[in-house]
């Protein structure tokens, strides 16, 4: 088969790696456009790619419009900044091209429905950046739950308890913004509340938060606490926070059933720190633990070759659409809560 002809829209602080995965899912897929406002941001990651096929010919664009006119594309990746994911979504599908975008899938839900509305009438498919899904301690997690070895859960809780200074959101003016980002809940906590909601595989039928801003000046929250509840009667507990100190301290996932106990921890999801439960089973380790030396992980690049894997099998990747409406929702109801109903 052809391999598939990808473009990146936005070529900031993530965009190194999705040019990655394309690199690692090379033999599927190649990089042949990239797009960015600052012309010399795409410059770098042309670069980037370039070191690993120095033959490549990758155009450059400042106009995603433009792009999208120009080039015989498959599929476009979104890493812009998060406001603009709604709009720039529908424009991709809208011309007929597949689309991963970064988290958050959209700050706005009616975007996201108008995203999900496109992809099931035409087939186009729509992948949402939530990579630690593919962290092989979460796979386990899943399996466990899905083996029924919990049996009846009681609570799950998600605590995110990193650290971004003032320079870091000086750095980029939208960061901690209403209107492009949210706050440390939308940006920081949203992979791990993804993942909650993922295990509990359970509707959400109330949020309770409080939030505030402590230590950084900017428009939403800095520290985050939700309590959730599901349908099936368990309980949700989330903790978000860039405020602690020094530095990053953990980003934890735990399942409490009446049969189990695991926990799920590491620098981003990527260690059993527990893992307990009433039977046996063959694919019990607690040593399992995939090494990463950024909060980023290695994810990207199973989570292209699933995508890459449901275009070529017209199937729905493992994170679409109305999964990534799922963590953006439980956070707008935060949001709605603590803003005065906005």
């Amino acid at each position: 088969m052809e391999k598939l002809k990808f473009a990146i829209l936005g070529c900031g602080r993530i965009s190194y790696k999705h040019i990655e995965a394309i690199i690692n899912n090379s033999d599927d897929c190649k990089l042949v456009a990239l797009c960015d406002l600052i012309e010399e941001r795409a410059e770098q990651r042309r670069d980037q790619y370039m070191e690993f096929d120095k033959n490549c010919d990758i155009k450059i664009y400042t106009d995603y419009k433009k792009m999208l006119a120009d080039e015989d594309l498959d599929a476009v990746v979104i890493a812009t900044e998060s406001g603009y994911h709604g709009k720039q979504a529908i424009d991709i599908l809208n011309s007929g091209h597949h689309v991963i975008i970064e988290k958050p899938m959209a700050l706005d839900l009616k975007e996201i429905d108008e995203i999900n509305r496109i992809s099931d009438e035409t087939g186009l498919k729509v992948c949402v950046s939530h990579q630690n899904r593919f962290n092989r301690p979460i796979q386990k997690l899943k399996r466990a739950l899905n083996d029924g070895r919990f049996g009846k859960i009681i609570n799950g809780t998600a605590r995110i308890l990193w650290t971004r200074d003032q320079n870091y959101y000086d750095m980029a003016p939208w960061r901690g913004t209403r209107a492009l980002d949210g706050g440390t809940l939308m940006n920081q906590g949203i992979h791990n509340i993804d993942l909650l909601l993922w295990m509990m595989d359970s509707e959400v039928v109330s949020v309770k938060a409080e939030l505030g801003t402590y230590l950084r000046d900017i428009e939403m929250e800095d520290f985050g606490a939700l309590l959730l509840r599901f349908a099936n009667g368990a309980v949700g507990i989330i903790e978000g926070s860039a405020c602690v100190y020094p530095k990053n301290l953990e980003e934890t996932l735990s399942i409490f059933g009446e049969n189990g106990t695991a926990v799920i921890g590491g620098l981003a999801v990527n260690k059993i720190e527990t893992w307990n439960f009433a039977d046996k089973k063959y694919y019990d380790n607690p040593e399992t633990k995939d090494d990463i030396d950024n909060v980023y992980g290695n994810g990207h690049t199973p989570l292209y070759k699933d995508f890459i894997e449901s275009i070529r099998e017209d199937r729905k990747p493992l994170i679409d659409g109305h999964e990534g409406k799922k963590p953006v929702e439980v956070i707008l109801k935060a949001y709605e809560e603590s803003y005065n109903g906005e």
